[in-house]
């Protein structure tokens, strides 16, 4: 699904965001990326989204090599891609289901598979009762719920999450995190970039934390002579 060998990235100020990073994410994992601000995270994301250009190394996302894809292909790689982010991005005129229905007219479908699919999955992420209202009159986490429909609609094969429940109250986080575990155990993959440790170890997912540029800790790698489960507990090198 994805896979970074020997990636690294300088930006042109000289910031070395990522070094020799190599790493492998599955299809329908779940995985946490955890790191201090300026770790690297948001570049990681940027890679795999196509919005940066690695200097080294190989990026494999779905099959395809970044480092060969046309820029005029980058848009299709990411619809294969629903992106859930921080600040949540809504369109403050367009009701609930207008914004969510919004993403599925930019890929060109039909009025009557819109209109199917948008109650579906409104209704999945608990806001069949939202559909008319605007971004103003809901709470933010219905608003990151509309969010996370938008990234959903057109049934994507993985879903990026970038810091997802930053601008939420922390008692809802675990709502989200809830859904994003059911769409991940429907067959989608999941990567959240997180820094709330809390989140990370209530939920038992793979955890992979980068720390100046380098991946140093990924709960999915075995020690010699590690039993196979105790590498699958997440969150024990970021405790």
């Amino acid at each position: 699904m994805i896979e970074f060998q020997n990636v690294s990235k300088t930006y042109s100020n000289g910031t070395k965001a990522l070094q020799n990073v190599s790493l492998k994410v599955d299809k329908g994992e779940f995985v946490f990326i955890v790191g201090s601000s300026g770790a690297g995270k948001s570049t990681f994301l940027k890679l795999i989204m196509g919005e940066e250009r690695a200097n080294s190394g190989e990026i494999i996302v779905n099959g395809k090599k970044l480092s060969t894809l046309r820029n005029r292909d980058i848009p299709y790689l990411r619809r294969t891609m629903g992106i859930v982010f921080q600040d949540f991005r809504l369109i403050d005129t367009m009701t609930v289901y207008e914004n969510v229905a919004f993403a599925m007219h930019v890929v060109g479908a039909a009025p009557k598979n819109i209109r199917k699919r948008v109650p579906y999955i409104l209704g999945l992420v608990g806001l069949q009762n939202k559909a008319k209202c605007l971004p103003a009159e809901l709470s933010g986490g219905e608003r990151q719920r509309v969010s996370l429909a938008r990234a959903l609609v057109n049934n994507p094969e993985m879903i990026i999450a970038d810091e997802p429940t930053g601008n939420i109250d922390p008692a809802l986080s675990y709502e989200i995190v809830d859904l994003l575990s059911e769409i991940n155990r429907r067959g989608t993959t999941v990567l959240m970039v997180t820094h709330e440790h809390n989140l990370v170890k209530h939920f038992h997912r793979r955890v992979v934390q980068i720390h100046d540029g380098q991946v140093v800790a990924d709960s999915a790698r075995k020690s010699p002579g590690e039993a196979p489960d105790a590498a699958a507990k997440p969150g024990k090198e970021d405790a």
